[in-house]
């Protein structure tokens, strides 16, 4: 049996931030907020969900790109594999700094910096929607020769690296902070502060902000986040708002040229009424009142039943079939939306059930295709549907207390 070992980054990662934790709590430092690493963790699910589906078709871009359009016939020798890891790490560098420079690209990387919080969970903030942008930047590197094996070895490597410098436990790390991007390097980065905004882009190697005149110190507290604070915890508007906001910014624009203005843009010039408006259509004022911290414990069950679930789905990959994969890749989206929208204390909550419901039973149907789990279901949304009101209300308040 051969199983996915990358799996195991899962519980890897769950036990670094379980032990920053255990620190800070030790140490009297708080550096975690419960909304917080909820949502930055519910970004995170979701990237490494959707690069389980993803992942064959970035090397198959950077694998066609080689045998077409390579101009040398790279080997892997050891200079050339430290070369590789420069080239990537320069090709980020300019990635990150377009996406902070570039509203288009912003859209796709503000999520990483929406958490107000600066930890472990902030690392696993990241979207596919950068994965993407990146990919475009990163695509250079098969046309000069190298192969597809070698960048998603060296990516691996990439990808490891930057989780560990999101954290306040680390302090200067004396003649590392010349070459590499340490936690305090990043913690400029993910600053609001004005003298930090637009600073230290590096991802490995701080040489590149040194060079194109980017570097800042940390020389002040941070106050982390975006400028304009998100306020919300909705995993669908975290990932979305930004193109909601061009959409409104765009259509306020007559003329092609006004418009490719606004998208290629930069994100301090643009418009905040953009974002006044997307809330005002698209953000529900109507939430429950909540008065206990029982919606806290349910939001934490289900945080770690996906987990588990995103843990065997990885490790089995190649043993599951498609549609039980498909199912529970549809069960931990939903799951992660209603998590998000338990945080908002969200009434609509109570529907996502029926989903949930929907596809467990379906799951059942899959592997014991009977008649009685047909009726079944029929039986169950039958009652449910005749006494919804009545169940509702009892939901909201089990949820909500």
């Amino acid at each position: 049996m051969v199983l996915n070992v990358f799996a195991f980054a899962v519980p890897l990662f769950l036990f670094f931030i379980a032990l920053e934790y255990y620190i800070g709590r030790k140490t009297g430092k708080i550096y975690h907020q419960f909304n917080e690493s909820v949502a930055n963790l519910n970004v995170g699910i979701a990237e490494r969900l959707i690069d389980l589906f993803t992942a064959g078709g970035f090397y198959f871009v950077y694998d066609y790109l080689h045998r077409h359009f390579a101009l040398f016939d790279i080997k892997p020798t050891f200079l050339l594999w430290v070369a590789l890891l420069l080239a990537t790490d320069l090709l980020w560098y300019w990635y990150h700094r377009f996406g902070h420079g570039i509203n288009l690209f912003w859209a796709a990387h503000i999520v990483h910096h929406q958490s107000e919080d600066f930890n472990l969970t902030t690392g696993t903030r990241i979207t596919i929607l950068q994965a993407v942008v990146r990919t475009g930047f990163w695509a250079i590197l098969p046309i000069i020769g190298f192969p597809a094996d070698m960048i998603t070895s060296i990516l691996i490597v990439h990808g490891l690296y930057p989780f560990f410098t999101h954290t306040q436990l680390v302090g200067k790390l004396g003649v590392l902070e010349y070459i590499l991007v340490t936690p305090s390097h990043h913690r400029v980065h993910h600053a609001a502060n004005e003298i930090y905004l637009d600073k230290n882009f590096g991802d490995m190697f701080i040489i590149w902000d040194k060079l194109f005149g980017t570097f800042a110190k940390e020389t002040e507290p941070p106050a982390y986040g975006l400028t304009k604070p998100l306020k919300s915890y909705s995993f669908m508007w975290q990932h979305f708002h930004y193109f909601v906001e061009l959409g409104y910014a765009l259509k306020q624009q007559k003329g092609i040229l006004k418009k490719l203005k606004v998208l290629f843009g930069s994100p301090a010039d643009f418009d905040p009424s953009a974002r006044l408006k997307a809330e005002k259509k698209f953000l529900s004022k109507r939430k429950v009142r909540a008065h206990s911290n029982r919606l806290r414990g349910y939001v934490f069950a289900q945080m770690a039943a996906i987990l588990v679930i995103l843990f065997l789905l990885l490790l089995f990959e190649h043993y599951l079939p498609l549609p039980l994969q498909i199912a529970a890749a549809l069960f931990i989206v939903i799951t992660l939306i209603n998590s998000g929208a338990i945080l908002e204390q969200r009434r609509w909550v109570f529907y996502l059930e029926y989903i949930r419901a929907s596809i467990l039973l379906g799951v059942a149907y899959y592997y014991y295709p009977d008649p009685t789990i047909l009726l079944l279901s029929i039986g169950i949304f039958t009652v449910s549907l005749v006494y919804e009101k009545s169940i509702q209300k009892k939901y909201l308040r089990l949820v909500y207390g």
